[in-house]
């Protein structure tokens, strides 16, 4: 399945008017091998509720860093319980211990950075990718979580022509919150991403 960014542009404009399950149920049409990814921040429930409830064999990839705090942890247990999800899960290849003796946990500033977050983040990503090899990603993007972001759109093509679906792309966090209460979902805001630091500063895999 490949679309031409005319045809994505003339889908978003149709997609834009409907629900988050519509446009799942739109892009699963459009799929051979869907995967869903996530780490587990605020609203990831959201995501994994309203895919898994099209497509309850959805492989759910997760790259954990490592660094994620114990709230997030138990958090990832209870979504993962209730949702009954197919968890694969992808860390990096080099532990914690090891990484904080030889590196750290270095600023955004500091030169080792930028091999930090390739520890850490876009390898396991990249390798996961590799696996699962989809046609179609479903991911929590939203419009106004950074600047790169609010220049995408319900769907948009990753660099290796991925077609990466965002179902609630222009939900405010206040939308969001009622759709949790309204399905008995849990959230959890004690949240660390140590390559991002920033909130607003993007991460790199959606580059």
């Amino acid at each position: 399945m490949k679309f031409t960014q005319e045809q994505i542009t003339q889908f978003n404009s149709d997609l834009k008017s409907q629900s988050p399950s519509d446009i799942v149920k739109w892009a699963l049409e459009h799929a051979e091998k869907p995967v869903i990814t996530t780490n587990f921040r605020p609203y990831e429930a959201a995501i994994l509720h309203v895919v898994s409830q099209e497509f309850d064999k959805i492989n759910v990839v997760w790259c954990d860093t490592g660094y994620n705090t114990p709230e997030t942890y138990k958090h990832a247990e209870e979504v993962i319980n209730q949702l009954a999800l197919s968890i694969d899960l992808y860390v990096p290849q080099q532990t914690r211990a090891h990484r904080d003796v030889v590196m750290g946990n270095p600023s955004v500033a500091d030169e080792s950075h930028k091999e930090f977050t390739e520890q850490v983040k876009l390898e396991p990503f990249r390798r996961a990718m590799e696996v699962h090899k989809p046609d179609v990603w479903f991911t929590n993007l939203r419009q106004g979580q950074t600047a790169h972001r609010d220049n995408l759109d319900i769907l948009s093509l990753s660099k290796d022509g991925v077609l990466k679906v965002s179902p609630f792309y222009y939900w405010s966090d206040s939308e969001l919150d009622k759709y949790l209460v309204d399905h008995k979902l849990p959230n959890e805001h004690n949240y660390n991403d140590p390559t991002k630091v920033l909130e607003h500063r993007e991460c790199g895999l959606h580059l």
